[in-house]
């Protein structure tokens, strides 16, 4: 049986309901969606898109980084906005921090994100 385990860092926002910030299982690393909220403060890091989709993605290294992993090792990202109005904005941060061959991304809109959120972003990656 493969060994699943639960992953947490303070280095990035608690999770905000009944689930693990990641899982490594399998060679991989499945971490949540993570929000614009700054860890320090629990607040988000701006009111638009573009400074909560920086936050989401510092959150996201962090986990990925203290599971073994980190964003240039990223397979499959899945960007959640709250307005699909932001996609040019967010696509200009996310550049900043993933490059080529940049992961298999799904981007959907959804009718509302947790704590009033415009951005959330989750990540499977390979383990180092």
């Amino acid at each position: 049986m493969a060994e699943i385990r639960e992953l947490s860092t303070a280095s990035a926002p608690a999770a905000v309901g009944p689930y693990s910030q990641a899982i490594v299982a399998g060679g991989f690393v499945f971490a949540s969606g993570q929000l614009g909220l700054r860890p320090d403060t629990g607040a988000f890091a701006g009111d638009s898109a573009a400074a909560q989709a920086e936050q989401a993605l510092k959150n996201l290294s962090a986990v990925l980084e203290a599971a073994g992993s980190g964003l240039p090792l990223a397979v499959k990202m899945t960007i959640f906005l709250a307005d699909m109005a932001d996609f040019s904005s967010v696509n200009e941060v996310y550049q900043r921090f993933l490059m080529k061959p940049f992961p298999a991304r799904s981007c959907v809109q959804v009718a509302a994100l947790p704590k009033g959120g415009r951005v959330e972003i989750e990540a499977i990656a390979i383990l180092k």
